[in-house]
């Protein structure tokens, strides 16, 4: 890793990249929307190309969050090219969002690569706003695929939470305490501890919840 790599709140770095729908600024091209860009290790892997799958699958419930997707590895263009062709002729799945092919400039800007991890990219996960500011970062070790279905759930959490000035519990919308609903921020002084036991469902004052 070369460099301050970006964290949470972080404006997400310039970047000019080549992928497989042609050249992109990042993440200018996609202001005003949701972004999930993701490295994988290399192009015709078994636990990649399954991941591949699954964000395909689920490339539409992503869209009507009004989210894309870019992925990477450090694969030259032809074959990203070559491999979701594969994909497309032998499982019948057609990739539909870009791939970038790095030479390994994002990598270092980004902290893709993990020499404890091997010389490939590791499966990074970062959620974008549409402003631009890096409000999740996920690593995974290339042994192990990602759970799409998480990922959507945090873009939709981000959402929720934004638009209505709420945190997220765990496992929402399936969670222990309160099933589906949101979590009240804690109060700050006295006044509103005391209001706040009264106006919303509260295992104390500093726990409440409610109904989106």
């Amino acid at each position: 890793m070369e460099g301050k790599v970006p964290l949470l709140g972080d404006r997400f770095p310039q970047l000019d990249v080549v992928t497989t729908m042609g050249k992109m600024k990042l993440p200018d091209d996609f202001s005003g929307k949701w972004l999930v860009f993701f490295s994988h290790p290399a192009d015709f892997t078994p636990v990649c190309t399954t991941e591949f799958v699954a964000f395909q699958k689920r490339y539409n419930d992503f869209k009507k969050l009004n989210c894309e997707l870019v992925g990477l590895s450090v694969d030259q263009v032809f074959s990203h090219i070559k491999w979701i062709e594969w994909i497309k002729d032998n499982l019948k799945v057609e990739i539909q969002f870009p791939i970038i092919a790095d030479t390994g400039a994002v990598s270092n800007t980004l902290g893709l690569v993990h020499p404890g991890k091997g010389t490939n990219t590791v499966r990074a996960v970062f959620i974008v706003d549409p402003g631009g500011i890096i409000r999740a970062i996920l690593y995974y070790p290339q042994e192990l695929g990602r759970n799409m279905d998480e990922i959507l759930r945090m873009v939709k959490g981000f959402q929720i939470a934004d638009k209505h000035g709420v945190a997220i519990p765990a496992n929402w919308p399936d969670n222990e305490l309160v099933k589906d609903e949101v979590i009240i921020p804690p109060a700050t002084d006295i006044k509103t501890a005391r209001e706040r036991m009264k106006k919303y469902d509260c295992f104390d004052w500093w726990l409440c919840h409610k109904k989106l």
